[in-house]
């Protein structure tokens, strides 16, 4: 049978070389050693070293076996072992590059458990690099990297599931990536700024003929039809209050009852919510409920801002390039790169997507240069200077055309209302009410 995965295990005692065998998934290849000298010069994909090799408690010589496989192989994914559960030499242990800590005994479960989070991660990381998945994580900075080892976490783990981050930063693309690890099972998106409240309940949980006027057949709702998988919620900081209470019961219960049924179903179905706005300052606001909220947050990722990302803007700018090819066969000049570096990206990876594309449309040489990106970036400074400032008018006139006047330049460049609301981090339909408030002409 083929094993494609591989693992080193460094332990001096014989049982728990045998056990570990006997234990060990079908897909997973052992190697097995009792001293450092032993180990193979060749890579694995993960490794468990027992921290007292010689067998004498006061030296702690797997250590040294740590620093050194992780210095020749740095994405191994390395796990210390031990009856020792002292906390200086655990956290020793993590200084040198191990991923965890697993005290012994340990049980069969555990180890296939950690075993399927580094199958998953490995995963994670050869598709980024590879791009061969329909959706990928790209960036190998020690942000990206995080966000990739808390994804490859979450592989089998039930329970609500929560993704911040400003727009852009790629929340759809994580929440895809969740759910990829386990493909097989169901998934269902659920926009809910795109529905109104009075039709929340009857999307999300179905209802029965007759229930109210035009319901004229049972509908089965979203959170049913994601029976056995993944319900993602997106931008849940625009549901209302009184619908808040009716998610909050439905994830407390895992009961559906449709409207206008008497009977409940029970499912099983994990959440998964995005939001660009911070919950707690909502809940400070009264605008979120809290018990909501705590419901939610069990397991979280925030992902970073592009600006916080950096060391990945120029992998990212050549992912998108790639993607546009044979239709164009463009490269990036030095000076290509250096510019979009020194950007601010208040769009994040999506406006560099878009930056891209726009470009690899308008550059007129086989190659992209800085002067052709230069016209496409937002820009960051607006027309409003201090010196030109009426300050008669008072803060809140002062404001409120200063705001009507960046989301016109934004406009200027982002003709899409769903681009403009993410570019300005603001949900769809509160850019629509500015729109109105502010007599703002679309383009």
């Amino acid at each position: 049978m083929n094993k494609p995965w591989k693992v080193l295990l460094v332990d001096d005692d014989s049982l728990i070389r045998d056990s570990f065998d006997l234990i060990l998934p079908d897909n997973w290849a052992l190697t097995a050693c009792k001293s450092p000298e032993e180990i193979p010069d060749e890579s694995f994909h993960a490794a468990f070293v027992d921290m007292h090799l010689s067998g004498v408690l006061t030296k702690a010589d797997g250590l040294d076996v740590i620093q050194s496989l992780t210095k020749k192989h740095p994405h191994l994914q390395v796990v210390a072992i031990s009856g020792d559960l002292n906390r200086n030499l655990m956290e020793q242990c993590l200084k040198m590059g191990a991923s965890r800590y697993l005290g012994k005994p340990f049980t069969p479960e555990e180890i296939k458990l950690v075993l399927e989070k580094i199958e998953a991660l490995h995963l994670l990381q050869d598709a980024s690099h590879r791009y061969q998945k329909s959706v990928a994580f790209v960036g190998r900075g020690g942000k990206a990297q995080a966000v990739k080892r808390q994804i490859a976490q979450l592989r089998g783990e039930p329970g609500p599931i929560l993704i911040e981050g400003e727009s852009g930063t790629g929340k759809e693309v994580t929440v895809q990536m969740i759910h990829e690890q386990e493909p097989d099972r169901p998934f269902v998106s659920f926009n809910i700024s795109a529905v109104p409240e009075t039709l929340f309940e009857s999307e999300l949980f179905g209802h029965v003929k007759g229930a109210f006027t035009g319901a004229d057949q049972n509908k089965m709702g979203l959170a049913e039809a994601a029976h056995g998988g993944d319900l993602f919620l997106d931008e849940i900081e625009a549901l209302s209050l009184t619908c808040q209470v009716k998610l909050l019961r439905f994830l407390e219960t895992s009961e559906v009852r449709r409207v206008g049924d008497k009977k409940a179903t029970h499912i099983q179905v994990r959440v998964i919510a995005a939001t660009n706005q911070n919950l707690e300052m909502l809940v400070s606001q009264g605008k979120f409920r809290e018990d909501l909220m705590w419901r939610l947050n069990g397991k979280k990722i925030s992902l970073p801002t592009l600006r916080e990302r950096v060391e990945d803007i120029a992998e990212l700018a050549q992912h998108f390039l790639n993607t546009q090819k044979p239709r164009y066969n463009k490269k990036f000049t030095d000076d290509a790169v250096a510019c979009l570096k020194k950007h601010n990206w208040p769009g994040n990876v999506r406006e560099l997507r878009r930056v891209v594309e726009q470009a690899c449309l308008i550059a007129p040489l086989p190659f992209i240069r800085a002067e052709d990106l230069e016209p496409l970036l937002f820009s960051k400074n607006l027309s409003t200077k201090k010196n030109m400032i009426d300050f008669k008018l008072g803060l809140d006139v002062l404001t409120k055309n200063y705001e009507k006047e960046v989301i016109e330049k934004c406009f200027e460049q982002f003709k899409d209302i769903d681009e403009a609301a993410e570019v300005l981090q603001i949900s769809r339909s509160g850019l629509y009410k500015k729109i109105k408030d502010y007599d703002i002409k679309l383009p």
